[in-house]
């Protein structure tokens, strides 16, 4: 019986996409050849990144609105760097709201100035700063959607008059928002789309090829699209998988539909977790993330047992981020319900057996 996966990144990936890749590594597109080994510039690959790219178009809505959907590597943290690269001239601003966002800050300063908006480092990130100003003399305004690590997330982004680039590589898919008031997303797979080594960035095009520097190819967002994410080989199983995610993803019902799904799987979580005296959510309510739940024991002498309780449950990958502590539910989209109602139970049973 497979466990209920509630790991952070690498995520829990739908059953029947895990079934299709598995095949495809055998014998893809029936060619008795396996997908890591077929050519990336052959036909069978390039109209499968062809329809990913096109998929996270669709998905988001963003199909014919002058947006291109790439898929990169490096991860996201080496979107921190990129970004920068491309668009910071002279100012940039930038809302901290935990380690990613603190991390995009740190290379960002090696291209300018920078603006910290606002912070919420003064309570160990367990909350979204709110009304705080973005000034209109930068070159861009950069956000983290979802914190990972401490469990917050934004519910409304700031309306602003420069272009807004969004870190959302754990809340990717996951919810409905106006992705087009977005200039550039850019999102690691390996959260809430597929396996590591892809990275998905969706930019607006008429952002581009402002910037006074010359841009080394590899990090040229421009040279990217011209080469249709094939400027070198691309990482073809994560590509792979990521397009049979989003297919899945669509044949659901899309956002829409699991966002409803994803809404369900957390009022649950967080429901027990307000319940259980013996339990404490870590973030502030208002904040509190859809895709990563975190909260911790009230009486650690308790820890062992429960441990126990829900390693024994068949419950995977439970414990926080090594720099937070505490416990972290990831519930993903293809985290089933019953995965949560699981974990649930396990609560209570710590409950009537504390």
């Amino acid at each position: 019986m497979k466990k209920h996966n509630f790991s952070a990144g690498p995520c829990i990936l739908p059953e029947e996409v895990l079934q299709k890749a598995s095949e495809a590594i055998i014998n893809f597109n029936n060619d008795n050849l396996s997908l890591i080994e077929i050519s990336h510039r052959s036909k069978p690959f390039v109209q499968v990144i062809e329809k990913a790219r096109s998929l996270a178009l669709e998905l988001l809505g963003l199909e014919n609105k002058g947006y291109q959907a790439l898929f990169l590597q490096g991860g996201a943290s080496f979107q921190f760097l990129m970004t920068a690269y491309n668009l910071l001239n002279k100012k940039a601003a930038y809302l901290n709201t935990g380690t990613w966002s603190s991390n995009a800050i740190k290379e960002a300063k090696l291209f300018g100035d920078l603006v910290e908006v606002a912070t919420s480092k003064d309570k160990n990130f367990n909350y979204i700063p709110k009304n705080y100003t973005v000034p209109t003399d930068v070159d861009y305004f950069h956000c983290t959607s979802n914190n990972t690590i401490y469990g917050t997330q934004i519910k409304s982004f700031p309306s602003v008059s420069v272009p807004m680039i969004c870190d959302m590589s754990s809340d990717i898919f996951s919810r409905q928002l106006d992705f087009s008031q977005f200039d550039l997303i850019y999102a690691g797979a390996q959260k809430n789309m597929g396996p590591a080594g892809a990275t998905l960035v969706v930019v607006k095009e008429d952002i581009l090829g402002k910037v006074e520097r010359t841009i080394p190819s590899m990090l040229n967002y421009q040279l990217h699209i011209a080469k249709e994410s094939m400027f070198n080989t691309p990482p073809v199983f994560s590509v792979y998988v990521s397009m049979l995610t989003l297919e899945w993803l669509k044949d659901l019902g899309g956002i829409k539909f699991i966002e409803k799904v994803n809404e369900q799987k957390s009022a649950l979580l967080y429901h027990e977790i307000d319940r259980n005296p013996l339990f404490k959510g870590v973030v502030e309510k208002e904040d509190r993330s859809h895709m990563n739940a975190t909260f911790t024991l009230t009486d650690a002498s308790l820890t062992e047992k429960f441990d126990t309780l829900w390693k024994e449950a068949n419950i995977n990958g439970l414990h926080g981020h090594r720099s937070a502590g505490g416990y972290r539910a990831s519930m993903y989209n293809a985290l089933p319900l019953y995965s949560v109602q699981a974990l649930v139970d396990v609560m209570q049973e710590l409950e009537r057996k504390a």
